[in-house]
């Protein structure tokens, strides 16, 4: 599997568990060359499993409605930002571009 897709939480929230868990989701993307394709958001678990991969020189694609990326959410430090016109697009492409889920 190259292309991964993650759904989580657009909040970060208060369990240090879990936001250290998607932490180290990201650096295992990164160390196995498993490219993130997520909502492209810099907020909450999501952007910190973006910001792990990153760091680790990981490759994150990130899709987003216009609306969205609109509202000043949108993580602009991505590999690749793919805008769509609603959220049908975006899960659609979601879906085309992983391996799995």
């Amino acid at each position: 599997m190259k292309y991964i897709a993650v759904f989580c939480g657009s909040s970060e929230g208060r369990d240090t568990q879990i936001i250290n868990q998607a932490y180290q989701l990201g650096e295992t993307f990164a160390k196995k060359q498993i490219a993130l394709v997520f909502g492209a958001a810099k907020i909450g678990i999501m952007g910190t499993i973006a910001k792990s991969v990153l760091k680790g020189k990981g490759s994150v694609i990130g899709i987003i409605p216009d609306f969205l990326k609109k509202k000043e959410v949108v993580h602009l430090g991505l590999s690749q930002l793919i805008t769509t016109r609603n959220m049908h697009e975006r899960k659609l492409q979601m879906q085309e571009l992983s391996d799995g889920f």
